[in-house]
């Protein structure tokens, strides 16, 4: 990977940490202890785009900030250990679609998607039981659940999207130094 492409994805993985944030913020539906919000789709695409070390990174500073700014700081390190990881599921089992069939596969977004969900829902499953008890995390499994489906169905549409962007395109075609075809 040459230099140029090193520092677009470093700076892709700023904006998709700050689009994270954002996205995390901008709708909050209060829960028992948290809140549903739509920034899981920013962390299935950054998994899918930036693949599974930075869009990691991305996913999980930009999910912590925003529970940092929102004053949910309890929740910030397992926020950011929960995110980096779903993150980074949704970037290894999209890059498998990716090697296998050398272009973009939404079906690839969706099982990326549906990875990086049950690694958030059973993440704070085990956070709620060390935090509040089994009873409030069993509580907090289906609000978990409707916050992954919303963010795995507007990942599927964004993601296709955002892969037009010559330069996002040309970051995750040249995740594996080599260039491939972006036919959908």
């Amino acid at each position: 990977m040459n230099t140029q492409n090193k520092t677009m994805r470093i700076v892709l993985a700023g904006l998709f940490a700050a689009l994270t944030c954002v996205a995390t913020m901008i709708i909050r539906i209060p829960t028992f202890k948290g809140y549903v919000h739509i920034g899981d789709c920013m962390v299935i695409a950054s998994g899918v785009i930036l693949g599974p070390v930075a869009g990691g990174l991305a996913a999980g500073i930009g999910s912590m900030l925003a529970d940092l700014l929102g004053g949910y700081y309890i929740f910030s390190v397992a926020t950011f250990v929960i995110k980096f990881a779903a993150a980074f599921g949704a970037g290894v089992v999209f890059s498998a679609f990716w090697r296998v069939f050398k272009k973009y596969s939404l079906p690839g977004t969706v099982l990326a998607g549906v990875a990086s969900e049950v690694i958030v829902v059973l993440g704070y499953f085990v956070f709620e039981i060390f935090y509040e008890g089994f009873a409030a995390a069993v509580v907090e499994i289906l609000p978990n659940c409707v916050q992954g489906v919303t963010g795995l169905v507007l990942a599927a549409e964004l993601t296709p999207v955002l892969l037009q962007i010559p330069t996002v395109r040309d970051v995750r075609v040249n995740l594996k130094m080599k260039k491939t075809t972006l036919n959908s």
